[in-house]
């Protein structure tokens, strides 16, 4: 396999490690969008990344390293395709 394909690769690998829908583990986490107990979007190479479930708050998070972790209970996964959205004051204005 040629590694200098036309393919672009992430800076961060994505990875999510689930435990009994309680606990979840992420990694190529590039910036979180909002999040309240019910739902947590991500922003990742991949897009945007949905999180919903009730009780949910954010245990661990570093930007630096692409890592988070969340617990609560864990009801969807949604990716979204679309690019990830200008975040900051602005992002959030202009939804």
């Amino acid at each position: 396999m040629n590694m200098n394909d036309d393919k672009k690769y992430p800076a961060i690998p994505h990875c999510i490690s689930m435990e009994d829908r309680k606990k979840i583990t992420l990694t190529g986490v590039k910036d979180v969008d909002s999040f309240d107990e019910q739902n947590i979007t991500l922003i990742t190479d991949f897009g945007e990344l949905s999180l919903r479930g009730t009780g949910l708050h954010i245990g661990k998070l570093s930007t630096d390293s692409g890592e988070m972790s969340v617990e609560g209970k864990i009801d969807a996964l949604i990716y979204s395709d679309d690019t990830p959205r200008q975040s900051g004051f602005f992002g959030r204005v202009f939804r």
